[in-house]
């Protein structure tokens, strides 16, 4: 059995098309208690989840997020548009960043546009930081076609029936290797912030 990469290639590709987010004009004006508050980002962040029955979101993971200082706490126990929009920062960075590390990023960030206390509303930064992360489509395709292409270079001495298998790990590894120093670099940006989220002097 051999790698199909053009199958395999385009699978991918297809889900990366899929790849969308929650606009700020699509976040409720309203202020929601907790178990609507779950049910919406579960809702809408549904097509994310690797497994059917993963939770995108719990009681219990909010509740720790607003104890941790992550999140601002809700006001009379409704969460209203800004703290969705954090919710939505905190999901995608805690895949790969640490919460010490989301608390140092979203600290400036919810100290000064939080409710409306910046020069900027949070939806304006929000809806930019979404709508930049989209624009890397094109360049993820690219890099997906041409690091598979390059895999089917690799192992030339296996037998046959380990050549898919290789040729999958051999993908993995350099998906890997990109997402580990993509990782390192956020770090080390991170490490040279100070609490109010300028360059150390």
């Amino acid at each position: 059995m051999t790698f199909n990469t053009e199958n395999f290639v385009e699978s991918i590709l297809s889900s990366i098309d899929r790849m969308s987010y929650v606009k700020s004009d699509e976040i409720p004006n309203i202020e929601l208690y907790m178990d609507q508050l779950t049910t919406f980002m579960e809702k809408r962040l549904y097509n994310t989840r690797r497994n059917n029955s993963d939770k995108i979101i719990t009681k219990t993971m909010v509740n720790n997020y607003t104890k941790n200082d992550l999140l601002p706490p809700p006001e009379r126990k409704k969460y209203g548009k800004d703290h969705i929009m954090m919710l939505l920062f905190i999901y995608y960075f805690k895949n790969i960043l640490s919460m010490s590390d989301i608390k140092k990023l979203l600290g400036p960030l919810s100290k000064n546009y939080f409710k409306g206390v910046g020069e900027l509303k949070l939806s304006e930064i929000y809806d930019e930081m979404f709508e930049l992360s989209l624009t890397q489509r094109e360049d993820l395709k690219k890099f997906v076609e041409e690091q598979a292409s390059e895999v089917m270079k690799t192992c030339k001495g296996a037998k046959k029936d380990n050549e898919e298998f290789l040729h999958l790990f051999a993908f993995i590894c350099t998906l890997s290797f990109d997402a580990y120093v993509k990782k390192l670099m956020i770090e080390k940006i991170i490490d040279l912030m100070d609490d109010d989220g300028h360059p150390k002097k």
